[in-house]
């Protein structure tokens, strides 16, 4: 009996986007006569390209399918890495250039002047045999849209979640496909691609902490833009971008150093936070067991920072990475509210000492119970997690309002909390900064937001050098000059 699709419409349906099945996708590809290229897949099988067999009609799309697991096989069609692995960006991107301009080379334009080429490759390791290794990759695409245009690439880095390599393997392939299949019929916007990446995939399968776009036809997108995309859809927990605006592995950069993170809204970046910075990196370095040389500094912002009236505002998280990457600081992204979150995040790829530089009143937070109602252990799992490590607090002081300086000695917690709080602190896991600017104290980030966007004269003055002049020429956080010149 034939299936009746019914098409009535009740009053408050939603309307429920189609999504292709991953078959259907393989086959719209190789349907199109004009879209032709390579696989080249290593470590999990040929994944990706044995889907583009099965639907049919493979050969007008697949020019050659390749895997070679031999090193020195490896080595002889791709080169060398001066690192000597093989699962990494740079080894992506020869695999991609590579067989792009073999393609180029062996078909010549005249005789195919409507093919658009592309090349697919991923290089990945998965779950070893002891399964304490879950895996991760690299997978990417470079292509053409139209025959005489300049080729287009979409690079990721990507975590294995499960626990099976033959599941892993599953999942690489429908990921693949996902990732051509956008690249030609999603490109025209970024974000939705991004989504679409796991169409057919949970988020309990997969991670993807990090993605690049360049090519003409991603010439205004901002992967800055597209890292906080990844955690905003909560297919990471934390992107990191450099002050060269590139995104940044944070396995290649996180591995066994000293990290000094400092948490804030930088909503703008003031004289306060690169105080803060400075003598709490001083004291850091300072430590018997940081080594100078391997220390790395983070300025983390969280999703919930981000935030306006339920929305995040990208303009926003723009304007606050320009200033802090004009800084010369690496920024982190993060989805964590509790700083045991951010210290379980570091220790995943770090077992150094760590330190995190904050001031009095978020220190009075952590020991607000309210925060681990989730937990079974409540507050007491909540400090298991974030104290029991190589960790230190090196804490900012606050001046109250009847001009005493607050700090570790004398801060109030709640009376349930005072006990907890004193282990601690008498344990040496907290550290005041002595060395600090007294006249920084009154300098409040929501205070010269108010005067930027007011026209109120003097908020200049309140911001590390340069600042001032890179928000008056991109005209950030409300700055209108004509409302100052009404004024004046």
């Amino acid at each position: 009996m034939d299936t009746i699709i019914s098409n009535i419409k009740l009053k408050g349906d939603k309307a429920i986007e189609q999504i292709p099945a991953i078959k259907d996708k393989a086959l719209r590809i190789n349907l199109n006569e004009n879209i032709y290229g390579t696989f080249a897949e290593i470590g999990a099988g040929q994944e990706t390209v044995r889907h583009f067999f099965r639907a049919g009609g493979s050969s007008g799309t697949i020019a050659k399918a390749m895997s070679a697991y031999d090193k020195d096989f490896s080595d002889a069609i791709y080169g060398i890495e001066d690192d000597g692995r093989y699962v990494t960006e740079s080894r992506l991107k020869k695999m991609l250039n590579h067989e792009v301009e073999l393609i180029e080379k062996r078909l010549k334009r005249d005789k195919h002047p409507n093919k658009i080429f592309f090349s697919f490759a991923n290089t990945v390791a998965t779950i070893d045999f002891a399964k304490q290794f879950k895996g991760h990759g690299w997978v990417g695409i470079k292509y053409q849209v139209e025959p005489d245009e300049e080729y287009n690439e979409i690079t990721l880095h990507i975590r294995f979640k499960e626990t099976d390599a033959k599941l892993q393997q599953e999942t690489l392939g429908i990921l693949g496909v996902n990732l051509i299949y956008g690249a030609y019929y999603k490109y025209n916007d970024p974000k939705k691609l991004l989504r679409y990446l796991y169409d057919h995939l949970d988020k309990d399968q997969l991670e993807i902490d990090t993605i690049n776009f360049s090519g003409p036809r991603f010439a205004n997108v901002d992967n800055r833009l597209m890292s906080l995309q990844l955690v905003k859809n909560g297919m990471t927990d934390a992107v990191m971008f450099g002050p060269d605006g590139k995104n940044i592995l944070p396995a290649a950069i996180l591995y066994k150093k000293n990290i000094l993170a400092l948490r804030g809204s930088f909503r703008p970046v003031t004289q306060v936070n690169m105080d803060m910075y400075e003598k709490s990196l001083k004291m850091f370095l300072d430590e018997s067991k940081v080594d100078k040389d391997n220390a790395l500094v983070i300025f983390e912002i969280t999703l919930s920072n981000l935030r306006s009236e339920g929305e995040i505002d990208e303009r926003d998280f723009m304007d606050r990475a320009e200033l802090l990457c004009s800084l010369g600081q690496t920024v982190m992204i993060s989805n964590f509210q509790e700083y045991y979150k951010v210290v379980e995040y570091f220790s995943s790829y770090t077992k150094a000492r760590m330190g995190l530089a904050m001031g009095v009143n978020n220190l009075i937070d952590i020991f607000d119970e309210k925060y681990y109602r989730h937990l079974s252990g409540g507050i007491l799992e909540a400090f298991g997690k974030l104290f029991y490590r190589d960790l230190k607090v090196f804490l900012y002081p606050m001046e109250d309002e009847n001009g005493e300086i607050i700090n570790s000695q004398n801060l109030k917690v709640h009376p349930r909390m005072k006990e907890l709080y004193k282990f601690f602190a008498y344990n040496g896991k907290v550290v005041d900064i002595t060395e600090f600017d007294k006249d920084h104290l009154k300098i409040f980030s929501r205070e010269v937001l108010k005067m930027i966007s007011n026209g109120t004269p003097g908020w200049e003055n309140l911001l590390p050098k340069g600042i001032a002049e890179i928000i008056k020429q991109h005209h950030l956080f409300g700055y209108d000059p004509n409302r100052i010149l009404e004024k004046a």
